[in-house]
């Protein structure tokens, strides 16, 4: 794949070259810390908020479904609006909202204030989290780079998941819930002087506008699928609050199918899914992602709910597997360029496919190294080696002028189906539960979410077997 944007500085020197690659890097390796953190470090937070701000208990979801749901609703058309208006301009944006957003939560003195703040983070976010991508798709070249590069860029946003739960505990016992959205601040600054420096504007060529019944269809359908999902929690699969709102959505989803087969500038040209490295990768991203994104939830309430735990202890138990994760991520460019993108990503699913299983055997007991630290380390190596090769793929696969585009589809299907996945597990985890909420059952809850999780993943890495290109030639399909 031809580079989208020649970086000014390669006609340089290579020492001046590749600092400012790599201050791109950094720029959206930040960037993606951000808005993946901010999806579960408030969670510990809850408590305090409710406490102090007078919330009811439907208020106090709302403050993560007002973040989940902006998030996930305008990911697509943040990311063709990087494509159209530049991806630095939209990185700019995108960061800036967040942050203003943040320091808003930050100082909210009634529960509305800091749910408006959390949906306007959330649509920071969606902004953003596609302009990450692109801004190193475009500043480096394809090839065993770009892989590093994206690997960086995937480990960063794994480690973001996984240190909400400790970030928030720490801030939280502290400070005051208040800093678990403070601390943006000072960071989301200093990464918006750094990128208004060091970032060079990318775009396509020529003149592009929105398409605009696209936009809306998209937007509207994402969102309301992603309140179907999240209603789950409160009111179960078969209440007439999420059908409602999840088979409406998915109802917008088809005719936006429907308009952008017959749109001139489709806000999502259907033509990309004929590319079977973006098809495959992006179904394989969602389906891996149910599993894997709900395993943060599920060990950090088994840790505290049956071990006993509080939020930092329990955010510390979880550091191995925060570490392998980084360390499965940049060991697969590696493997990469010995085996095959696809073939990495699915023995990354086979080897998170033996952590879930190990971890279905949990008891009410047990040591720590065997009950949560080693499977957590083999859950969480075998998603960082399958993500990175999958969004590697699903970015190579799309033409130059798509790239903002793919990006937030890669964003996108990851997460709908963090998103999905936790509501079907939490189900899945209920059933069992049931009404008795002894360190047993509750035990007995989690481990059939795992066993649960393990299958998906083996059916992950079949799907992929059987789809994904491979070979070594994949790594640039």
């Amino acid at each position: 794949m031809t580079p989208m944007v020649r970086a000014p500085s390669r006609t340089k020197t290579p020492a001046t070259a590749a600092p400012r690659t790599w201050a791109v890097v950094l720029a959206a390796c930040a960037g993606q810390f951000l808005v993946v953190l901010d999806v579960s470090v408030v969670n510990v937070a809850l408590p305090s908020m409710r406490t102090d701000l007078s919330m009811s208990a439907a208020g106090l979801q709302w403050v993560l479904n007002a973040y989940s749901i902006a998030f996930a609703g305008f990911m697509l058309l943040g990311g063709r609006a990087a494509d159209v208006f530049g991806r630095k301009r939209m990185f700019l944006l995108g960061l800036g909202l967040f942050t203003a957003a943040s320091l808003a939560g930050g100082v909210a003195q009634e529960g509305w204030q800091l749910l408006l703040a959390r949906a306007v983070q959330g649509l920071g976010a969606a902004v953003l989290a596609p302009a990450t991508l692109t801004l190193i798709t475009a500043a480096v070249p394809a090839g065993p780079a770009r892989s590093r590069a994206i690997a960086t860029w995937s480990a960063v946003g794994a480690a973001g998941g996984a240190a909400g739960g400790l970030v928030g505990g720490v801030l939280t016992d502290l400070l005051s819930w208040r800093w678990v959205l403070l601390v943006n601040v000072p960071v989301g600054v200093v990464v918006l002087a750094a990128a208004a420096v060091w970032l060079k504007e990318s775009r396509v060529e020529g003149v592009r506008r929105l398409d605009l019944p696209g936009a809306v269809l998209a937007t509207g359908g994402l969102a309301a699928v992603a309140y179907g999902i999240v209603q789950t929690e409160q009111s179960g699969w078969a209440d007439p609050g999420t059908l409602l709102p999840f088979l409406g959505g998915l109802a917008l989803l088809a005719v936006f199918v429907l308009v952008e087969s017959r749109t001139r500038s489709p806000l999502m040209p259907l033509k990309l899914f004929r590319s079977r490295a973006v098809s495959a990768a992006n179904t394989a991203i969602l389906v891996i992602g149910s599993s894997t994104f709900a395993m943060w939830f599920f060990m950090t309430v088994y840790a505290q709910n049956v071990r006993g735990y509080t939020p930092t202890e329990a955010g510390l138990a979880l550091i191995p597997s925060s570490l392998s994760v980084v360390v499965g991520s940049k060991a697969a460019p590696r493997l990469m360029a010995r085996l095959g993108a696809g073939n990495v990503a699915v023995l990354g699913a086979l080897i998170a496919a033996t952590g879930f299983g190990w971890q279905s055997t949990m008891g009410t007991g047990g040591s720590y190294l065997t009950s949560i630290a080693l499977p957590g380390v083999l859950m969480m190596a075998g998603a960082g080696l399958a993500m990175t090769p999958l969004a590697t793929l699903a970015t190579s696969g799309a033409a130059p002028e798509d790239a903002g585009l793919v990006s937030g589809l890669v964003n996108t299907s990851r997460t709908m189906g963090g998103a999905l996945g936790l509501a079907v597990l939490s189900t899945v985890a209920a059933s069992r539960i049931g009404a008795d909420a002894s360190p047993e059952s509750l035990t007995a809850g989690y481990a059939l979410a795992f066993r649960t999780g393990t299958g998906v993943l083996l059916a992950a890495a079949l799907l992929m077997l059987l789809w994904l290109p491979r070979g070594r030639g994949a790594r640039h399909h």
